[in-house]
């Protein structure tokens, strides 16, 4: 009896290895949901998680990051892929909006309703993923970009970025302001970019 069941938990145990190493090299990309939609809404305000992302990885620095703005996929629109990495080793990635200003890129997202009532940043998974390990890899139109992101602390300067107050109010009932929408931003950094070249002149 005790053989079987360790044969058993062995093969188990095999099984969830195969298929993650079948997903590190296929990949899991993240389900997309259109924003505007119901379903966006039922869903907490997010898409259903994926894993690795799989795709050529750009080794070459990006000196202009304007052509995201351009990016329009037929189905995911300006949405891109972010792989974040977590406490055990599996990836989890999401799908987000991206915000360039020339040589600058920006990565952000809101918190509404029921997230309000957690603390930042564990309000969602890829929040609380990043700011403990800010190594990130970005899907954008078809390309792997290995990026490190900040958290702009700062409100006034997202409200710059973003031209209005990232925090969201309304008057209640009672006459006091209620906060109902925060938006946070981080600013994104290519790295495992050469500063200098590659060193072969």
């Amino acid at each position: 009896m005790m053989r079987a069941l360790k044969i058993g938990l062995l093969v188990v145990v095999a099984l969830v290895v195969i298929s993650l190493l079948t997903l590190r090299v296929t990949g899991l990309e993240p389900q997309y949901i259109d924003p505007r939609s119901e379903a966006f809404a039922e869903n907490g305000r997010s898409s259903s998680p994926g894993l690795w992302l799989t795709g050529e990885v750009v080794r070459e620095s990006v000196p202009n990051w304007d052509w995201v703005n351009d990016v329009n996929d037929p189905i995911r629109g300006n949405t891109i892929m972010l792989e974040t990495r977590t406490s055990y080793g599996i990836p989890h990635s999401v799908m987000i909006n991206l915000t360039a200003r020339g040589d600058k890129l920006y990565i952000g997202g809101s918190e509404q309703d029921s997230r309000l009532q957690k603390e930042f940043p564990d309000s969602k998974a890829w929040w609380a993923n990043i700011e403990r390990d800010p190594r990130v890899r970005m899907k954008i139109d078809g390309k792997i970009y290995e990026m490190t992101v900040a958290l702009i602390a700062d409100r006034a300067e997202v409200a710059q970025l973003i031209g209005r107050d990232p925090v969201t109010k309304v008057m209640a009932a009672d006459g006091k302001e209620q906060i109902t929408g925060v938006r946070h931003y981080w600013r994104v950094y290519q790295r495992n970019i050469p500063e200098y070249g590659d060193g072969s002149h």
